[in-house]
């Protein structure tokens, strides 16, 4: 799946803002209006990204 997909889901979900995802994900509050504007993450942060929502949701975390 492509990871702003993922992303889209996942901030759905929780019913978490864009901006406060980024800055926890990413250390970038614009990270996902950038992807949204077609941003190509390096891999390396796609992988980054995708282990902050595994861990989170291992921890049964909320975003409010």
């Amino acid at each position: 799946m492509h990871l702003l997909r993922e992303i889209e889901l996942y901030i759905r979900r929780l019913d978490m803002p864009v901006t406060r995802f980024g800055r926890e994900a990413a250390n970038d509050p614009r990270f996902v209006l950038d992807l949204r504007r077609g941003r190509e993450p390096r891999p390396e942060t796609a992988e980054r990204i995708r282990r902050y929502m595994a861990a989170r949701d291992r921890l049964g975390g909320t975003a409010r």
